[in-house]
Order: structure tokens, then C-alpha cells, then sequence
């Protein structure tokens, strides 16, 4: 026999003897205890002690999980579950597959967003070339113009 056996029929022997010797069954009073009566006489901590009597975490049963109630799996699978998958070649799938590119400001204004607080880790701002000015006359225009306003050509500019 095994021993869950021998352990069950004891049990259940137990109880009918139990029935036979004892009528109907009493139970201890405690209508009469209080929350504060069943608090250790130590002064620390009291009312962690109270809050945890009033919410029922005090009186709380152990539980009776035994090893045969639990499921065995193996070591691979919990490993397999614990792991988090790889969402890489999703992710660049996705990315690679979409025809839209972003505009070179909007990710210029993202990276100078993310980039740090401090004066060494901003990077210097790009040199913008100076324009050359350009005129809207040709030299041919200018000097009919001096032609006309001065009535002859001016050499030398000023």
C-alpha cells in the first residue's frame, strides 16, 4: 500500500472514532477577545500589529501545497517562457518595408532633442557659407545709368 493510502484511511478512521467519543462538536469562544487582546505586550509596533488583525492577515491559514499538487515541467520550457522573444527582424521589416522618409528637419529637431544637457555634449552648429550678393542690374545697366545721371562714365566706383 502506499503511504497516501495508509495516510487516508487513518484519516477517515480518525474521524469515526472521533464521532463516536465526542457528540456534537464545541468550539472554543472568543466572541469575548478583542482585536487588542490578541496584540503581543511589546510596545513596538502595536499598531502594525492592530492593522494587520483588522484586515485578517493575522489569523491566516498556511498553505497546505504539497509537492504532488505541483505540475513538473521541465527546465527547457521554463527557460523558453521566462526568455522574451525578439522582436528584431519584425521591427526592421517593418521599418525597411515602409516607402516614407522622414524630413531631414524633423529628425535634426529629434536629435537635438535627445542630445545632453550640457555644453559638451552638443555639437558645434554647422558654418553657413555667406552668400555672395547678387545684383539684380548687369554692369551694362550700371554704366548707362552713370551715363544718363552723370553724362559720362565714372571709373573707380565711389
Amino acid at each position: 500500500m502506499s503511504a497516501s493510502m495508509l495516510r487516508r484511511g487513518l484519516e477517515l478512521l480518525n474521524e469515526d472514532l472521533k464521532d463516536v467519543t465526542s457528540g456534537p462538536k464545541q468550539r472554543k469562544k472568543t466572541a469575548g477577545t478583542t482585536v487588542k487582546d490578541l496584540v503581543s505586550t511589546n510596545r513596538d509596533g502595536v499598531r502594525k500589529q492592530l492593522r494587520h488583525l483588522q484586515q485578517g492577515k493575522g489569523t491566516g491559514k498556511k498553505s497546505k501545497a504539497t509537492v504532488k499538487d505541483k505540475r513538473v515541467r521541465s527546465a527547457i520550457d521554463e527557460y523558453r517562457k521566462k526568455q522574451t522573444k525578439n522582436h528584431l527582424s519584425s521591427n526592421l521589416k517593418y521599418f525597411l518595408g515602409t516607402g516614407h522618409a522622414a524630413k531631414q528637419s524633423a529628425t535634426q529637431k529629434i536629435l537635438n532633442h535627445n542630445s545632453g544637457r550640457l555644453s559638451r555634449h552638443r555639437p558645434d552648429k554647422p558654418v553657413r557659407k555667406p552668400r555672395e550678393e547678387k545684383s539684380l542690374f548687369t554692369e551694362d545697366e550700371f554704366q548707362a545709368f552713370q551715363k544718363e545721371y552723370f553724362g559720362k562714365i565714372v571709373e573707380g566706383g565711389s
